[in-house]
């Protein structure tokens, strides 16, 4: 079954008298444990389709499907359960939150929406740090670490909650080449050993080169899907 299906998905924005078709009758199938990437010059629908995806937004017309629910059923209060308990999101500035430690920052996510135990809590927490390799920082503020470092505590964020579906907007965008891949392994790891599924949207052909598949968008068309081996890993 798969993890996300969009049919003839379209989205249209009004700004003022003037109508904006972002996407236009997009059609596409993801499964589970997939890495992939939509690419496309600005304004080419990338940010819309993972809003959509994201259940940030809904779409005009289409169908739009994660995890087997249609998106476009759900309210706004069971949109914000379904992203707390599915999905993982992952930001090209971070996003991390500056007046909590890296420990806190990674932790806020089960606070908010899971029930979880403290003690399952702190376990899930220091198990993460330790697999970016930031338990060492986990008392550490935000702006006492390096983009790198932040982008690292920002993957260990998205995956606290064990979602099924990681999004990632930009993700390498402020990270040098070397960095850059560090964060990718992380992430390829995270998918390998647990199975998650990771979507970014990107200009960078650092994930290109490194994603399973790459859709490609244009004036809010998908154009092209070429499936791919691997890059370094291949």
């Amino acid at each position: 079954m798969s993890l996300v299906t969009a049919e003839n998905l379209t989205k249209v924005y009004g700004m003022g008298e003037i109508e904006v078709e972002a996407l236009k009758s997009v059609s596409f199938r993801i499964e589970p444990a997939s890495f992939i990437s939509f690419i496309g010059p600005s304004g080419s629908g990338k940010t819309t389709l993972l809003n959509l995806i994201g259940c940030l937004d809904k779409p005009t017309s289409g169908i739009l499907k994660v995890a087997d629910v249609n998106t476009s059923d759900l309210t706004r209060k069971k949109a914000a359960a379904f992203r707390g308990n599915n999905l993982g999101f992952i930001f090209q500035d971070f996003n991390l939150i500056p007046v909590l430690t890296v420990y806190e920052n990674v932790e806020y996510p089960l606070l908010i929406v899971k029930n979880v135990p403290a003690e399952e809590r702190k376990n899930r927490v220091i198990s993460l740090l330790k697999t970016v390799g930031m338990i060492d920082q986990k008392n550490k503020y935000p702006d006492q670490i390096s983009g790198g470092q932040k982008q690292r505590v920002a993957v260990a964020r998205a995956l606290v909650t064990n979602p099924r579906l990681v999004l990632a907007d930009e993700p390498t965008a402020n990270l040098d080449s070397k960095t850059a891949f560090m964060v990718i392994d992380i992430m390829r790891q995270m998918k390998e050993e647990f199975g998650v599924t990771f979507i970014f949207s990107t200009h960078d052909p650092k994930i290109v080169s490194e994603v399973e598949a790459v859709y490609t968008l244009q004036d809010g068309m998908l154009i092209g899907r070429s499936q791919k081996e691997g890059g370094r890993h291949a």
